[in-house]
């Protein structure tokens, strides 16, 4: 199941977003989280492990592109989405460039447009996800390290008595 965070200070935005997400993905299994005010999605996804933010730019407290930025430093592997109704390039810039944002996206949206940008950062998240589970964790890269130091440090070859093989 894919959890999605959706976060707009403005109720009916959110609705809408909500609908349209659960229209176009009603054969599928997702999680939405709604939020109204960004620190409360921040402390949420302190606490939750989220696939997708997808955020309003324009809001009170922390504007988009701060919430994305914190969001990138507690959960970097979470894919970001900004939604705006400007269409500012410096804003766009910062945003793509500081919060490292996967795609920004213009309101009103258009519906196969996010549907195409949901489905795509979901399959990023899930090749970033597969990609970790792959990689071999610190400790296994400093056995390694240590094992072509000195060979037979963390491999011990023993005889059929137990007595230690050099």
């Amino acid at each position: 199941m894919s959890r999605i965070l959706l976060v707009d200070d403005d109720p009916h935005v959110l609705h809408a977003l909500q609908r349209a997400l659960r229209l176009l993905f009603q054969h599928e299994q997702l999680h939405i989280d709604a939020f109204t005010n960004p620190m409360a999605a921040l402390e949420h996804i302190c606490t939750c492990d989220v696939d997708l933010v997808i955020s309003d730019y324009r809001m009170p407290q922390l504007n988009g592109a701060e919430l994305l930025e914190a969001l990138k430093e507690v959960a970097p592997d979470t894919v970001r989405i900004m939604l705006s109704a400007s269409a500012e390039f410096d804003t766009m810039l910062h945003t793509i460039n500081q919060a490292q944002a996967f795609r920004f996206m213009l309101k009103p949206w258009n519906p196969v447009e996010l549907e195409e940008n949901v489905r795509l950062a979901l399959a990023l998240r899930a090749r970033l996800v597969a990609s970790k589970a792959a990689a071999p964790s610190a400790q296994e890269l400093e056995a390694a390290r240590l094992e072509a130091e000195e060979p037979g440090m963390l491999h011990v070859r023993r005889n059929a008595d137990g007595a230690i093989l050099l």
